[in-house]
């Protein structure tokens, strides 16, 4: 299995986000990435840089409004008197505003869900790069590769078509599982980070022709809190293809893999065609910011079983966050997942 990596997601190196009411160091930092690509490196995994892909595969799945932003926010941003290092929104639009303003400040809080998505001067650079690694294990995959992993930084899954939010800002996920429909029918994505991939669900939830199929922590006091409930299961021509299975908080493997199993049923009965998979490794019994219980044992089986699926396949980086096991985590679940353990 080829790793797609960008050295350009050393990049983005925000300092702080918001967490119970304090300003907290944020936990998505460089050393995530530059930690699991180590690792894979001395495991004799083959790396790959992406290919440019231009803004299509970025645009086939968001507002041109956002990727505008993103990409020249920080500049408007730098010339306010007073401005910080990082952008950081301070008003955020209720349901009852509909315009978009034009003022920098404005348009901070009118793309960004939160306070979790701090822009700095390489933000942008190392988004588009993440979205770059997305696309191009979507095309080795298509190119005829059983599976490819795009190491991305920042995630992605909580973006949504038209905003950032939860250390995303680009969906990664959601360009890979667009860039697979050029040639697969259906396209199922499973995502088992800890939290609700909102923004992949938002940006598929009115389409047949892409699952969701979600695992996470109980969004009704985890976040991102507003999305991920079971009743949740699409609109339109997409009701029936979304499904969320979440656990209750604190859990490990006993619950998790219950609720994944719930999730491998409706994959199989959907027929898909190919597979995303949003890796987060957050629900991790030593992760600092999941709260949870699952050990390395139990996501060796989550990937044995997907890689049982025998459908072509993206897997690409979401969460887990820093600390010793990080980087031999991502290399037991691949090594599981190829059938290699």
């Amino acid at each position: 299995m080829k790793v797609v990596f960008s050295q350009a997601h050393a990049l983005h190196r925000p300092r702080s986000f918001i967490k119970a009411g304090q300003v907290a160091p944020t936990p998505e930092i460089a050393e995530r990435a530059t930690r699991i690509a180590a690792v894979l490196g001395e495991s004799g995994f083959e790396f790959v840089a992406p290919r440019e892909h231009g803004l299509a595969p970025i645009l086939a799945v968001h507002d041109a409004g956002l990727v505008d932003f993103l990409s020249a926010s920080y500049e408007a941003w730098k010339q306010l008197p007073g401005s910080s290092d990082e952008i950081v929104p301070n008003v955020h639009p209720g349901p009852r505003f509909r315009s978009r303003p034009t003022g920098i400040v404005g348009r901070v809080g009118y793309y960004t869900q939160d306070t979790a998505c701090p822009i700095v001067a390489g933000t942008w650079e190392a988004v588009r790069a993440a979205a770059g690694c997305a696309a191009e294990a979507a095309r080795l995959v298509c190119d005829g590769a059983g599976a490819a992993y795009a190491l991305c930084r920042p995630p992605g899954h909580h973006a949504t078509a038209d905003r950032a939010g939860g250390f995303c800002y680009l969906n990664n996920a959601a360009i890979a599982a667009q860039a697979l429909r050029a040639q697969c029918m259906r396209v199922a994505i499973v995502d088992i980070d800890v939290h609700h991939g909102n923004g992949t669900q938002e940006i598929f939830y009115d389409r047949g022709d892409v699952l969701f199929a979600s695992i996470h922590g109980d969004p009704s006091g985890f976040y991102p809190f507003y999305s991920g409930n079971v009743d949740e299961r699409g609109a339109g021509e997409g009701r029936g293809a979304n499904l969320n299975v979440p656990f209750p908080v604190g859990s490990g493997d006993t619950e998790v893999l219950a609720a994944f199993a719930n999730v491998m049923a409706c994959v199989r009965e959907f027929s898909a065609q190919a597979v995303v998979i949003s890796l987060g490794f957050d629900a991790h019994e030593k992760d600092p910011h999941g709260a949870h219980k699952v050990t390395t044992a139990g996501f060796v089986q989550m990937a044995e079983s997907l890689g049982k699926l025998g459908l072509p396949t993206v897997l690409v980086q979401e969460g887990g966050y820093l600390h010793d096991e990080l980087g031999s985590l991502a290399r037991d679940f691949l090594v599981a997942f190829e059938g290699r353990a």
